[in-house]
């Protein structure tokens, strides 16, 4: 009997990680701890008919001390006898309370958000980097945040610390300068699907900065000014390669003209007075020099 309840278990833990995914809450895991069981026994109704007695005695004094306020971003865990009372969550708004056997936890259900410290991590490909980033988080469920951890705040930036470590260093310098988006989405699944247990609710993860060690950076900077010179060197080659086939070109349709030599002289003569020099060099064919020499 006791092996067939077991499979029976079993088999209803993996429905419910099916319907709900792993690390996921059914609806009633969450209304087993908000609605325990409710027999308190014989001393606890004895102590709070206790005190239900004496604060009808000491009214209308006592009414003060048994109604509480709860702010619209609020929400009072109630403890009776140190039992969750039924119903879990109380507010926002008025909720009332034994004097003696009560006792209450408010639990804010903005989002916080906290910078994580920046962290030496050895990448994949054994540089080391600081990096540091920036969490959103809030309290979806306040029963679960009071009552399955001692400090959730605390413990979601322990564990953001771990995860950016673990994270970072499954990746290479080139991946985390350039996916930080990536990175950032993967952290956020990881701290969300732990942080589920404690009714957290990780909204948004980002990675602020990526601090490299000074001679990595004159090294990476020294690469990168090599790399702009051999382009421009090429570029360069490549201008005087054009320029040299459009030479070629001219110079053939020249030699098929030979009126356009000289017509090219009085071009360059045009060129050259209208910037107002006061030397004028006029060139001559060297065949009128020879004719010269030889009179």
């Amino acid at each position: 009997m006791d092996s067939d309840n077991e499979v029976v278990s079993m088999k209803e833990s993996k429905r419910r990680e099916r319907q709900f995914g792993p690390g996921r809450h059914s609806s009633h895991d969450v209304e087993a701890l908000e609605n325990p069981d409710s027999d308190i026994g014989l001393c606890g109704w004895l102590l709070v008919g206790l005190s239900i007695m004496l604060m009808l005695v000491t009214l209308p004094i006592s009414i003060w001390m048994c109604i509480k306020i709860v702010k619209e971003y609020e929400r009072a865990i109630i403890f009776r006898l140190g039992r969750i009372l039924r119903g879990g969550a109380k507010g926002p708004g008025l909720f009332f309370i034994l004097p003696c056997t009560d006792s209450f936890i408010n639990v804010d259900m903005r989002t916080i958000t906290f910078d994580i410290p920046p962290q030496e991590v050895l990448t994949k490909d054994s540089v080391t980097v600081s990096v540091d980033g920036v969490v959103y988080y809030r309290v979806q469920n306040a029963t679960l945040a009071v009552a399955n951890i001692t400090n959730a705040d605390a413990a979601t930036r322990l564990l953001a610390q771990t995860t950016l470590r673990n994270v970072l260093g499954t990746k290479n310098l080139a991946e985390i300068l350039s996916d930080r988006e990536e990175i950032a989405h993967s952290m956020q699944s990881t701290l969300d699907d732990a942080t589920d247990d404690w009714g957290i609710k990780v909204e948004r993860v980002e990675i602020k900065d990526v601090k490299l060690p000074l001679q990595l950076q004159r090294a990476m900077a020294a690469e990168a000014e090599a790399t702009r010179e051999a382009r421009a060197k090429v570029i360069a080659a490549e201008g005087e390669m054009n320029a040299s086939r459009a030479l070629k070109e001219a110079s053939l349709v020249i030699a098929e003209s030979p009126s356009a030599l000289q017509l090219r002289y009085l071009q360059t003569l045009n060129t050259i007075a209208a910037e107002k020099n006061s030397t004028i060099i006029f060139p001559l064919p060297l065949e009128m020099m020879q004719g010269l020499m030889k009179r």
